[in-house]
């Protein structure tokens, strides 16, 4: 224990207080005013030697340290812990300080140090590595994520403009296996296709993913509860992660990724000052080939290079990846408008009529749109990417649902029914309109007159609105209400009994006549 040795008055009263009565080490520790780990070494020692309370009377302070602390064989000296060696072995699931301790005793239980010595030794060898070394991560237990301030970039081949684009960085907590690769934005799709390749690069995920507070992560940013992004969200879940986003301005919670980006920067983009690149498939190419060299290279302080520890410590800790590749969707909240129908990405959808003055949320991906009421799906429909509405008639209201089910070649077989002339003068209406559902009410409307005047009549009135060109609902209606399908069909002589006799009017024989001159 050496200066950490407490005076014999101190180590009977821990004595006293367990084995006299009864107390936990917990308490001991609480009134005593040391350490819990303190307690357990000495109590463990008075074990070891077979010490009771109360003690024996001739047991004097000097016999009692003789006891606890027997003096080392004369040329033995203590041996010192491999503190590397300690400082990764506490990655691994479960290991505590005390476990190697005990571990370490029972190797050298001649010249070992007492636990709290043991413990000091580490805690000062921990201090003189980088401080991003300081916290201990488990085995399989994060992925720290982030982009890099200094931005690579492309040239197009067909302008010459230089495009800057990202550079994506993740680094394993444990074994500090890194994983880079150029993006052409920060996005949701760019930020989610990157993770994919990232854990198939690692052959597995972590339990937990530290992402910086982008938009691509969390919807909200909150230093204490903030908001994950629920597209991001299903993609860790689909690989078994949960995202525990890093505080804002506490670079400190992604330690690791912060080291590794300066790493990155240094081992591959500089190494890329002086290349010029035409495609993303060309920068990264390159930059795979860096990144394998980073991985294989030694690490000063640890001895060992990150596959090494990759294999050792995350590799055999890491979740299996899921069979097949997720497709990436996006989230969002959406109201009908009055025609009960919500717009995803420009393209309306419909929901049912009763529900036009709910909010909805829509799944989309890049072949599916998936419509969510109260956590519910309601409907599904196959991606569009035109600005032409999506309707399902059982979502329409009944006169609604009614008149959507005519299209217009059904309106002109059920004219031609009636005869050719209607089916004729039918499809002239339509013609006749910018768009044809703007002739629908017209020829329902002569369909009612149908019903009204019998077939022969409508099939005569249509003949006579198909001579005078005039293509309405108008003109057919005024021509059976006036009775004039009755009359019959003769151009000339309608025309010859309706024009008046005057001397201003010269008629068709006079131009004929003077054509013959």
């Amino acid at each position: 224990m050496g200066a950490e040795r407490l005076p014999m008055r101190r180590i009977r009263e821990i004595l006293q207080l367990r084995y006299g009565l009864g107390r936990s080490q917990r308490e001991i520790a609480r009134v005593c005013g040391m350490g819990s780990g303190t307690v357990s070494e000495y109590l463990g020692r008075a074990k070891q030697v077979g010490l009771v309370w109360p003690l024996p009377e001739d047991l004097d302070d000097a016999a009692l340290e003789a006891r606890l602390f027997p003096a080392l064989e004369p040329g033995s000296e203590r041996v010192p812990p491999d503190l590397g060696w300690i400082h990764e072995e506490l990655k691994r699931a479960g290991v505590t300080l005390y476990l190697l301790w005990e571990e370490y005793r029972q190797a050298h239980p001649q010249g070992s140090y007492g636990y709290s010595q043991f413990c000091e030794h580490y805690r000062r060898w921990v201090r003189k590595v980088k401080p991003s070394m300081r916290q201990v991560h488990r085995a399989g237990e994060k992925t720290f994520i982030d982009f890099s301030g200094k931005r690579p970039h492309v040239v197009d081949p067909k302008t010459g403009e230089v495009i800057p684009v990202e550079l994506f960085v993740a680094v394993l907590g444990a074994s500090c296996y890194t994983y880079a690769e150029a993006t052409a934005t920060q996005k949701l799709q760019d930020w989610a296709a990157a993770h994919v390749r990232m854990v198939e690069y690692f052959g597995g995920s972590t339990e937990l993913w530290v992402p910086d507070q982008l938009r691509s992560a969390v919807s909200r940013t909150c230093r204490y509860e903030p908001g994950i992004n629920r597209s991001y969200q299903d993609l860790a879940r689909h690989y078994g992660a949960v995202v525990l986003p890093a505080r804002p301005y506490r670079a400190k919670d992604k330690a690791k990724v912060e080291a590794m980006v300066l790493v990155v920067q240094r081992w591959i983009l500089a190494r890329l000052r002086n290349h010029t690149f035409f495609s993303m498939v060309d920068i990264n190419g390159v930059i795979g080939k860096l990144l394998e060299e980073l991985n294989e290279r030694p690490m000063q302080k640890i001895g060992k290079c990150r596959r090494e520890l990759f294999e050792e410590l995350d590799r055999p800790a890491l979740k299996p990846l899921p069979i097949g590749r997720p497709e990436v969707s996006q989230w969002t909240t959406c109201r009908p408008n009055i025609d009960y129908h919500v717009v995803v990405d420009h393209h309306p959808y419909s929901v049912p009529y009763q529900l036009i003055d709910e909010e909805f949320e829509a799944r989309f991906t890049s072949t599916v749109v998936e419509i969510f009421h109260n956590g519910q799906r309601l409907v599904s429909y196959r991606r569009r990417y035109d600005r032409q509405p999506t309707t399902l008639a059982e979502h329409m209201p009944s006169s609604h649902r009614a008149h959507a089910e005519w299209t217009p070649s059904r309106l002109i077989h059920w004219a031609e029914k009636t005869g050719p002339a209607t089916g004729r003068f039918v499809a002239g209406i339509l013609k006749t309109r910018p768009h044809p559902e703007q002739g629908y009410r017209a020829c329902l409307g002569i369909m009612r007159l149908g019903r009204q005047y019998g077939d022969a009549r409508l099939e005569a009135a249509c003949k006579r609105a198909e001579h005078l060109r005039s293509y309405s609902y108008r003109t057919v209606n005024n021509i059976l209400s006036s009775s004039q399908d009755r009359l019959p069909l003769d151009v000339r002589t309608s025309v010859s009994q309706a024009t008046p006799t005057h001397d201003n009017i010269r008629g068709g024989d006079y131009y004929a006549a003077t054509k013959e001159e």
